[in-house]
């Protein structure tokens, strides 16, 4: 084995082309100290990439075709297992110019701002509370930013998901099939995450009702992320059954034990959904007000409480709620089973928003 050339034994790589990586993306530095590889946070190292490293760094022929200060520099490959990547020789770690320094000292900078503008903003964010600072830091580093002005589409229905988005500033709207708009999302919530979860297409139009700053993390990036923080993972397939079933309520499919935020889905939307259907069956509510429930009987409310209002007096209070979450349960008591409806359906939620629209007067 030839002897090792010291003057690379520290020497940083520079990822230049890739091909259907799984790992690397252009532009990720790939760093060697004391022979000892190091690759970008929370990438895997990659044998086939390890080995032609080592190669090039224990081998004389390709040092001397090394570039020098000025001349051309001489490109690399990684051998390819099911994607290829082409990487360069950058640098050597202890060798700065007045130019290198001046680089350094503005990636420093701009890693600076990066991180002073947007860590607060991800640091609240419940899908991160697991992450240190340390490794919130890492992966703010693979995020990339993008500025979309308003009325431009960032997810296209049925088309392949490529991106999570977080927004930073601005709002989006989520729209359905028909046109019509589901909901809006606005700072520090995500999206695009259902189709990258599910590896189904987009499911829906989401477009800018405002000038918007996004945060995007690539399939590639979220797939490390996630195989290294599990705990992401969780959160992440929580969200994706809470919108699932907030997307099959508002297609008008209820079933026992579904459960969701009434931000998602009116009160009043809800009640009219086991109208529509006419379900026999109990919804829970845990509200700021307390704790209510509502019971059917073939669409039709047959009881209802919160705290010590009962039926009507509860209905016309629980319709003007704007906050809280809902339990769905199929089925009722035998003793409810008599019961007469409290009222017409229809008549008494007219009833009850017309009582709302006299106190706001």
């Amino acid at each position: 084995m030839r002897k090792p050339v010291d003057k690379l034994n520290n020497a940083i790589f520079l990822v230049t082309e890739e091909r259907s990586c799984p790992i690397y993306n252009v532009g990720e530095e790939l760093k060697v100290e004391n022979f000892c590889l190091s690759v970008p946070a929370f990438k895997p190292q990659c044998l086939h990439l390890s080995q032609a490293i080592m190669k090039v760094i224990t081998t004389r022929a390709t040092f001397s075709g090394l570039p020098k200060r000025t001349g051309p520099r001489k490109r690399f490959d990684c051998g390819g297992c099911q994607g290829l990547i082409y990487f360069e020789f950058k640098k050597e770690k202890d060798f700065a110019t007045l130019q290198m320094k001046l680089l350094i000292e503005s990636e420093a900078r701009r890693r600076k701002q990066h991180l002073d503008r947007f860590f607060a903003i991800l640091r609240n964010l419940d899908v991160f509370e697991a992450l240190d600072d340390d490794a919130l830091i890492d992966l703010i580093m693979l995020l990339e930013m993008k500025i979309v002005p308003i009325d431009r589409i960032i997810l296209k229905k049925d088309e392949p998901g490529s991106h999570l988005f977080i927004i930073l500033d601005g709002r989006v709207a989520v729209m359905d099939a028909d046109g019509s708009r589901i909901t809006e999302l606005g700072q520090g919530e995500i999206f695009g995450e259902m189709s990258l979860l599910s590896d189904e297409p987009v499911t829906n139009d989401v477009y800018t009702i405002a000038d918007t700053q996004v945060a995007m993390l690539s399939l590639k990036n979220l797939r490390h992320v996630l195989k290294k923080y599990p705990v992401l993972q969780i959160f992440l397939f929580k969200l994706l059954v809470e919108r699932a079933q907030a997307m099959t309520l508002r297609s008008g499919n209820i079933t026992s034990g579904m459960s969701g935020e009434l931000a998602e889905i009116s009160i009043v939307d809800l009640l009219q959904l086991i109208n529509s259907a006419q379900k026999t069956g109990t919804i829970d509510l845990a509200l700021d007000e307390g704790k209510a429930v509502i019971y059917f009987r073939e669409g039709e409310i047959v009881h209802a409480r919160l705290r010590s209002l009962r039926d009507k007096d509860a209905i016309y209070v629980i319709l003007g709620v704007k906050s809280g979450r809902f339990t769905y349960t199929r089925g009722i008591g035998p003793e409810l089973q008599e019961l007469p409806p409290i009222g017409g359906f229809i008549g008494l939620i007219m009833e009850g928003l017309q009582r709302l629209d006299e106190d706001r007067e």
